[in-house]
């Protein structure tokens, strides 16, 4: 059986995709959660060669960052990736393409499952990566989606990768329209994002240093100042 070591689920968007590659996987998992605290901890690393998660042990095999876990997974099990070679070229393409990119995506909107809040006028780098994202998800499920109401059709790790991203649009109120709404609602209603979601919002650890609201604290606060003085 493999081991995957986790962080906070309400907070943890790399936590989220190892997860999710291990349930599509359909093998048995053992979960260990490690608290989020930052900075390094160097007691990780008798797990993780990084001090990082999520991390998949497999006997003597460790195995860390969530696309490796991803491709190690597809390794040893069917139907992960795409079978068509066309379709699994572009799912891996917009895989890595998130893997490596997005950084005011991240940086910007960090993942609160738990949380509501509007924190814009967002930056230009945030608005290009809110859009670069409509524009793959559209394009995705507009040439490969025929087969079902994912971004390739049937849920695979095209979908792992952006699950965090789906959470963080509904967290900051980013309103889709079309065929990224249909499947913003498909990729979220998940039997495996509902689990996750679940516990996310079962855990009442707070992290500061990923709170929405202690982040934009400052802007919050000048928002409602500047709509209270605009109802006077």
């Amino acid at each position: 059986m493999y081991t995957l070591y986790l962080g906070n689920k309400n907070y943890s968007s790399w936590s989220l995709r190892g997860w999710l590659a291990a349930k599509l996987s359909g093998a048995p998992f053992r979960e260990v959660m490690v608290q989020l605290s930052g900075v390094n901890n160097p007691e990780w690393r008798s797990f993780s060669p990084t001090m990082r998660v999520p991390v998949l042990h497999d006997g003597a095999v460790v195995v860390w960052d969530s696309l490796a876990i991803a491709e190690y997974l597809a390794e040893r099990h069917s139907g992960m990736w795409p079978a068509d070679p066309a379709a699994r070229a572009y799912a891996r393409s917009i895989v890595c393409e998130m893997h490596s990119g997005f950084s005011d995506l991240r940086n910007d909107m960090t993942m609160c499952i738990r949380e509501r809040v509007d924190v814009r006028p967002w930056s230009p780098g945030l608005a290009r990566d809110i859009a670069r994202v409509v524009e793959l998800w559209t394009e995705a499920r507009e040439r490969f989606g025929k087969d079902g109401p994912y971004l390739m059709g049937a849920f695979s790790l095209a979908d792992v990768f952006y699950a965090p991203v789906a959470f963080r649009f509904r967290t900051y109120g980013v309103t889709l329209t079309g065929t990224a709404a249909a499947y913003l609602e498909a990729l979220t209603a998940h039997p495996f994002l509902r689990e996750w979601e679940a516990a996310a919002r079962a855990e009442t650890t707070i992290v500061d240093h990923d709170e929405p609201r202690v982040i934009y604290r400052d802007k919050l606060a000048a928002l409602s100042a500047g709509g209270a003085a605009g109802a006077q």
